[in-house]
C-alpha cells in the first residue's frame, strides 16, 4: 500500500517518470498502440461489465485496436490519454463492420478492405495496390508489400512515397490518418490544448520515428538483418534518410506540442524472444547515434519525455538506450530472455521508467485463473513500483483470447495495491 496524498493523474505519471514515489501507481490503458485492447476483447469486456452504450471504434486498423471510452477510462482509473482519441469523435467518420467473432465494431470511413473469396481474406488497398491482408478469422492485417525487397534504390528522393506503400504508414492510426489535411497542425495543437485543459490526465503523443523497424518494413526482415552486418553502407544511407524525415517531423511536433504534451512515444522493436536482433556493436554503430539525435532534439526543443516501445529481450541494450536519452521503455516483456523483472528494476530502475511489465499477456492474462492474474499482478506491482520509475500497463495489447474477468481481476489488483479497495 502506497502513501496517500493528493495528486492529479498528470502529477502522478510525471512524478513516477522522474523517479519520485507517487501517491499511487499510475495506470495506462490505450494511450499507445502497444498498451491497448483489441476490439474483440473490448466488446467482451463491455458485455461482462454490463455496458450497453457507446461503440467499439477501431482506431488502429492494422492491429484492430479499440479506443477505450470514457466509462472504461473512469472505471479503471486510467491516468494517461492519447491526443489521437480527440480526432475520433465525429460519428459520421465511422461505419459498422462485423468482427471475426461476429461482434460489432466500427472502422474509419477511409478504411475499406475488400473480401477476396479465393484467398478467404480481407485485402486492403492503397492507390489501387493491395498492400495488406487479413485472413478470414484472423485479428491483424499483415504486410504484403516490401518496397525495397529486391534492393536499395540509387537514391532516397522517393523514400516518403515508398514508405506510404507500407501498411503502417498507409493505414496509420489517429491522428496521423488526418495528416494530409491542410489544417492538421492547427487542429492537432488545438485538440492538445483542449485535452490538457479539460482533463488532469497525462497527455501522450504517438509519433513513430522508427529506424530499425522501417528498415525491416522496406527491405523485409531477413534482408535488413543481413544488411546490418554485410551491407552497412546502404543501411546507413537509408537510416540517414529516415532520420532526416523524422527530424523534420519532430521540428513541427515540438513547435506545436512541445509545451502541451507530457510524453512522446517512439517505436523500434529491437528484441526477439532470445535476445536483441543485433549485437551491441551493431546497435552502437548504426542505431544508437541516430536514436540519440532524436532524443536530444526532443529534450532540447520541448518539455516532453521520450518513450520507446521495443518488444523482446533488450536487457543487453538497455544501458545504451539509456545513454541515447530514452526516459521510458515499453512493453517490458518479462518472459523474454534475460528480462527478469527484479534484475531490470535493480539494475536500471533509477535510470529509466518501465511502462509495462504489469501483467504478462502471453500466458497469465489470457490463460490462467482470476486468482493467478491477481497474484501475478500484485507481484509485478511490488517489484516495479518502489521509488517510482513505473507506469502500470500489461505487456503489450490485450488480445481477443483474454477473458474479460481476467482484465477486471488485473485492474482490481492495482486498486488493492494502491490501497483504495
Amino acid at each position: 500500500m502506497l502513501n496517500q496524498f493528493e495528486m492529479t493523474s498528470r502529477e502522478r505519471v510525471l512524478s513516477s517518470i522522474n523517479h519520485k514515489q507517487p501517491n499511487s501507481v499510475p495506470v495506462d490503458l490505450g494511450s499507445t498502440p502497444s498498451s491497448g485492447i483489441s476490439a474483440i476483447a473490448y466488446n467482451n469486456l463491455k458485455k461482462y461489465l454490463g455496458i450497453k452504450t457507446g461503440s467499439t471504434r477501431i482506431y488502429d486498423v492494422v492491429q484492430q485496436i479499440a479506443i477505450p471510452e470514457d466509462n472504461i477510462i473512469n472505471r479503471f482509473s486510467i491516468d494517461v490519454l492519447d491526443i489521437g482519441r480527440t480526432f475520433c469523435e465525429d460519428e459520421t467518420e465511422w461505419y459498422p463492420i462485423k468482427l471475426s467473432d461476429g461482434s460489432k465494431g466500427y472502422y474509419p470511413t477511409w478504411f475499406r478492405p475488400i473480401y477476396n473469396e479465393e484467398l478467404k481474406s480481407w485485402i486492403a488497398y492503397k492507390n489501387g495496390e493491395a498492400i495488406a491482408r487479413m485472413p478470414e478469422g484472423a485479428t491483424f492485417f499483415d504486410q504484403i508489400v516490401f518496397p525495397y525487397e529486391q534492393g536499395y534504390p540509387k537514391d532516397f528522393s522517393n523514400l516518403s512515397k515508398s514508405m506510404d506503400r507500407v501498411l503502417w504508414s498507409a493505414f496509420a492510426h489517429s491522428p496521423w490518418d488526418k495528416y494530409n489535411s491542410k489544417t492538421f497542425w492547427f487542429d492537432l495543437s488545438e485538440n492538445a490544448i483542449k485535452l490538457r485543459q479539460t482533463t488532469d490526465k497525462a497527455i501522450m503523443f504517438v509519433c513513430g520515428c522508427n529506424l530499425f523497424e522501417w528498415g525491416t518494413f522496406l527491405r523485409r526482415m531477413d534482408n535488413f538483418l543481413v544488411d546490418t552486418y554485410i551491407n552497412q553502407k546502404n543501411t546507413e544511407k537509408l537510416l540517414d534518410a529516415l532520420l532526416e524525415i523524422h527530424l523534420d517531423l519532430l521540428e513541427k511536433v515540438c513547435h506545436h506540442l512541445g509545451d502541451v504534451v507530457d510524453i512522446i512515444r517512439f517505436g523500434d522493436d529491437l528484441g526477439m524472444e532470445t535476445g536483441p536482433f543485433m549485437s551491441k556493436d551493431v546497435y552502437r554503430k548504426l542505431f544508437k547515434p541516430r536514436h540519440k539525435k532524436l532524443c536530444d532534439y526532443v529534450h532540447s526543443k520541448s518539455n516532453m519525455k521520450t518513450f520507446l516501445h521495443s518488444c523482446g529481450s533488450i536487457y543487453r541494450l538497455l544501458p545504451d538506450l539509456i545513454e541515447a536519452g530514452y526516459d521510458i521503455i515499453n512493453p517490458v516483456q518479462t518472459t523474454a530472455f534475460e528480462m527478469d523483472p527484479r534484475i531490470l528494476k535493480n539494475e536500471f530502475g533509477k535510470d529509466i521508467t518501465f511502462w509495462g511489465g504489469g501483467c504478462n499477456t502471453r500466458t497469465i492474462l489470457n490463460g490462467n485463473s482470476e486468482q493467478t492474474v491477481r497474484e501475478h499482478t500484485l507481484r509485478m506491482l511490488d517489484i516495479f513500483s518502489n521509488g517510482g520509475g513505473f507506469v502500470f500497463t500489461q505487456e503489450h495489447n490485450i488480445l481477443p483470447d483474454v477473458p474479460p474477468q481476467n482484465i477486471v481481476a488485473m485492474f482490481d489488483a492495482i486498486t488493492t495495491f494502491n490501497g483504495t479497495k
